[in-house]
Parts: C-alpha cells; sequence; structure tokens
C-alpha cells in the first residue's frame, strides 16, 4: 500500500464512509488523480500540483459532500476537471451524473476520465451553464466553483426541478451573500475534511 493509498483510506475512514467508499472505489479515485496530474502538465487543469496537496483539497473535499446528496440525477456546475462530479460518480453509483463546464479542455479531460474508468453513470457537457437546455431538470444541482451564491441560483434555475437543491461548497459561512441574494438555506452544513485546516461548509437551499 502507497502513502496515497493509506492516506486516503485513513480519510474515509475519518468521514465514516467506510461502509460506502469501497477500495475498489477508492481505487478509481486515485486513478483520477493519477490522469488529472498526466494531463495537468499540459493543459493546467488545477493550480494543485502536490499529490498530498491533490488528495486532501480535491478527493477528501469532494467525498465529504457524499453523505448529503441523494439518489437520483445531479448536475456539477463548473466542474473544471470534475470535482466534485466525477468524484460523486465514481463513489455513488445510485447518481447519474452531469459535469459541465465551458472550457473545451476540461471537457475533453472530463470525457477521457469517464471512458478510462468506466463511468457509465456520467455525462459530460461542454457548454455556458445559461445556455444549456437538458431533456429534464434535475434535482440536485451541485458547486464549488462558483464564488457567489445568487449567481450560481440565478443562472441554473432552469436546470432545478421544484422542490430541487442547490448544494454549494463554501469555505466560510457566506452570511453577506446569502442575505444579498435574500436566500435561506434549509441547511448549513459545517464539512470535516480530514487534513484539511481551513473551514468547508455545504449550504443547501431549496427550488421552493
Amino acid at each position: 500500500m502507497t502513502s496515497l493509498d493509506s492516506k486516503l483510506a485513513e480519510g474515509v475512514v475519518a468521514l465514516g464512509l467506510e461502509s460506502v467508499v469501497t477500495t475498489d472505489m477508492q481505487a478509481k479515485c486515485l486513478a483520477y488523480m493519477a490522469l488529472l496530474q498526466k494531463w495537468n502538465k499540459v493543459y493546467n487543469l488545477t493550480a494543485i500540483r502536490d499529490p498530498q496537496e491533490m488528495l486532501a483539497l480535491h478527493i477528501l473535499d469532494s467525498l465529504s459532500v457524499l453523505p448529503y446528496v441523494e439518489s437520483g440525477n445531479l448536475l456539477d456546475v463548473g466542474s473544471g476537471g470534475g470535482l466534485p462530479g466525477l468524484i460523486i460518480a465514481i463513489t455513488r453509483p445510485d447518481v447519474q451524473v452531469t459535469t459541465i463546464d465551458t472550457v473545451q479542455k476540461k471537457a475533453i479531460f472530463m470525457r477521457q476520465v469517464k471512458a478510462e474508468l468506466g463511468l457509465e453513470n456520467v455525462q459530460v457537457v461542454h457548454s455556458r451553464v445559461e445556455a444549456y437546455q437538458p431533456p429534464s431538470p434535475f434535482g440536485q444541482v451541485i458547486s464549488r466553483a462558483f464564488s457567489d451564491i445568487a449567481l450560481l441560483r440565478r443562472l441554473t434555475m432552469h436546470l432545478v426541478m421544484p422542490h430541487g437543491r442547490w448544494l454549494a461548497m463554501k469555505g466560510v459561512i457566506p452570511i453577506e451573500e446569502l442575505q444579498l441574494a435574500s436566500i435561506i438555506p434549509s441547511k448549513v452544513i459545517r464539512l470535516q475534511v480530514p487534513t484539511l485546516q481551513a473551514e468547508r461548509h455545504l449550504i443547501v437551499f431549496e427550488n421552493s
């Protein structure tokens, strides 16, 4: 077992996900990370290059939201290199994940990951989110890329079914953002990401 293998296994236990994230799924998460590192040398998909940092800031951070993701369909907005969408797809086969990004090289990378890891529950879309018109709306929209919650809601309102949910991954609780957008969250969840000292929160609000 390599250092990354053991660190990921420890992180999964610390998150209380050992009954959800199997060893095969952990291996796929590390295979995803290896692809991200390989492609990053040419395509500059992420500013984080150190494998240990990548494990904490990308993989474990994405895994931390799993308990709050429901079965069904989910849209990951501004997915970039596929975070958290592809990690959710790897570890939650009960979730049909669509990832969307405006940058073509990122969409190409995500399609490559889908092919190499055999992720049948993934669809990758290269589009601006406000222009995206899927056949039916989503029950859940997640994002860790949007800096502004009001903008996230405005650009994706047409993509969320009635009583569907937004899950916004943030650092500190964005009180001013929420007040300016007149958003009252249904849940504010403090995420405990192993080896990460920075505050992380999941802001959940509904399309009511």
